[in-house]
């Protein structure tokens, strides 16, 4: 388990607090060498201006490979005005939502944010957002009303000394749910090596993993040491407190998924899906592109402007049909349409062209199945037969309301046509060293793919039937592995870090 500091200025600062080892001064926090083994830093302390004692406290915890908050950047972003509404981008209309329902009211208020908890009833989303984007333990905002809206007129760190009396209770309730190793017993800290974080949307209909698959990841981490947590888009904030990210939740670019990755990424932490994975994956059309430059079969395709409809017309005239026009980031078989005349190709170009500038028309290659192989680290880990759902031509039909899909089996990757994994582990080469699953289509020896997906499906019953519990436990090893090595590329960094110079 890693280990927590929470430093303070005054010990005597803590006192209204529950007892912990946890708790050190800042002058003792600045005072330790290599041998400290705490990875996650909670920095309570005040002066946390340029050059400060707190400022020093997260500035030297960042230095020794420590996840501290706030970090050094965030304070220099509070630290002024610029910075702080460059980052806070698209506050304003969180701000206008709340006063809409009622929630602002007066001409100006103020709030105190414990890890983004306001204490006021219906404002629970503001202080969320606020924190997410700068992640400080204690943060006073200051809200005024100018002519008929509301603006943030300030937001800065405090230190706990602070703190009210009557927002002690409320402090340590954040503080508790924000990080639970403050009150673990160091029995339970030695029970695990390492914290992971596994994001899931509770509501998500097609989710990468089903719950099953859930519970393995997290019984697979548990036997190699790793403690699995389950968070959800609202605990972005807390992401410092993990050692990996594991996102099982259908991404995106214009999604919370990829700016959690982004801030995980940016807070060392070992991350699947990477940024970098999810926008190679997530957009056709950069597929399309990557895969005619390496030459890697692919259906014959073509891209589609948005400005150019009259030659959309005349090109329409000269095809041979049915067609497959596609919008760049669709998922689970939306947003794919099977075009049979050229009426239809402008007619549905045109609808979909109001959402991107840029469309993918490819050539239609009927199929029983699509092959599905996973790839993790640069090797295979299942491989799967997704078959159509029973009369469409796509494996999810989401043509009558209701989400059918068509059957599958997951056999041993040995017994898989050696060209189409030779072209999978070709695609995924281009893309990273993450998790991937590759879309294929065989007709007769002509193999393409199809697309290389950034958080393939792993449920349990689906590609789990060969492996069994083995694939759950192959990933986390894969974690486990990337986890350690980190740890030892920090050791000497945490070295260098706290000796003389």
């Amino acid at each position: 388990m890693s280990r927590l500091r929470i430093v303070v200025d005054r010990i005597s600062d803590w006192r209204p607090f529950y007892p912990s080892d946890d708790v050190i001064t800042a002058r003792d926090f600045l005072a330790l060498d290599a041998s400290d083994k705490a990875t996650h830093v909670i920095n309570l302390c005040g002066e946390l201006g340029y050059l400060g004692t707190g400022y020093y406290v997260s500035l030297l915890a960042q230095a020794r490979g420590q996840r501290v908050q706030p970090s050094v950047e965030t304070l220099n972003q509070l630290s002024r005005k610029a910075l702080t509404h460059l980052e806070l981008d698209g506050l304003d209309a969180v701000i206008a939502e709340q006063a809409k329902r009622g929630l602002l009211e007066g001409d100006q208020l103020r709030l105190r944010l414990f890890f983004g908890d306001s204490g006021l009833p219906g404002l629970e989303r503001l202080g969320r957002w606020l924190f997410e984007r700068m992640p400080a333990p204690i943060l006073e905002a200051r809200l005024g009303r100018r002519g008929e809206g509301w603006r943030l007129e300030r937001l800065k760190p405090l230190p706990l000394e602070a703190l009210r009396e009557n927002e002690e209770e409320r402090f340590a309730r954040a503080l508790n749910r924000h990080s639970r190793q403050v009150w673990r017993t160091p029995a339970a800290r030695r029970r695990y090596r390492f914290d992971l974080a596994m994001l899931v949307d509770p509501g998500e209909t097609l989710p990468p993993s089903n719950r099953a698959a859930i519970k393995q990841f997290i019984r697979a981490g548990r036997r190699l040491g790793i403690d699995v947590s389950l968070i959800t888009r609202k605990d972005e904030g807390r992401l410092a407190e993990f050692d990996a990210l594991f996102i099982r939740e259908t991404t995106n670019l214009d999604h919370h998924t990829y700016r959690m990755a982004k801030r995980a990424e940016h807070e060392g932490l070992v991350v699947i899906d990477d940024p970098r994975s999810i926008l190679r994956c997530t957009n056709k059309v950069y597929l399309h592109a990557l895969l005619g430059t390496h030459d890697i079969p692919a259906p014959r395709g073509r891209l589609l402007h948005r400005g150019d409809l009259p030659a959309l017309r005349r090109l329409a005239a000269t095809l041979s049909y049915p067609q497959v026009l596609k919008v760049p980031d669709g998922a689970f078989s939306r947003g794919v349409v099977k075009i049979e005349s050229s009426e239809q190709l402008v007619r549905e170009a045109s609808t979909l062209f109001e959402d991107s500038a840029l469309l993918l028309l490819q050539e239609w290659m009927p199929t029983e199945y699509d092959w599905r192989i996973g790839v993790l680290d640069g090797k295979v880990l299942f491989a799967s037969r997704y078959y159509m759902a029973r009369g469409h031509w796509q494996i999810y039909d989401h043509s009558k309301g209701k989400v059918r899909s068509g059957g599958f089996d997951t056999i041993d990757p040995a017994s898989v046509p050696a060209k189409v994994i030779k072209a999978a582990l070709r695609a995924t080469r281009l893309i990273g060293d993450g998790l991937y699953g590759v879309d294929l289509k065989q007709s007769e020896e002509r193999v393409v793919v199809i697309e290389v997906n950034d958080n393939p499906n792993i449920d349990a019953g689906v590609e789990d039937v060969f492996l069994g519990g083995e694939i759950y436990t192959r990933v986390m090893k894969v974690f486990l592995e990337r986890m350690e090595a980190r740890r030892r590329a920090l050791a000497p960094a945490q070295s260098g870090a706290n000796s003389g110079g």
